[in-house]
């Protein structure tokens, strides 16, 4: 029994321990905009997905969006 207390109370001072770095890793941001800039510099793109990406741009800014029908109707 004694064993099972003494357990308890080393779990306790580790989760207590988890819990205050939490709060210290813990940050606060004003806008949404400011959060997205942040976890963009901190957050590594795997290679694949990057070739992908830089792929898929190049094919969109190569060749411009056929207009609509309905652009073409009206004239705009």
């Amino acid at each position: 029994m004694k064993h099972r207390i003494k357990l308890s109370q080393e779990q306790q001072q580790q989760h207590a321990a988890e819990n205050q770095a939490q709060q210290q890793a813990a940050r606060e941001f004003a806008s949404t905009e400011e959060l997205l800039r942040y976890d963009a510099a901190h957050t590594t793109v795997p290679p694949a997905i990057a070739q992908r990406l830089q792929k898929s741009t190049q094919q969109t800014g190569a060749t411009p969006r056929p207009r609509s029908w309905w652009r073409n109707l009206l004239g705009r």
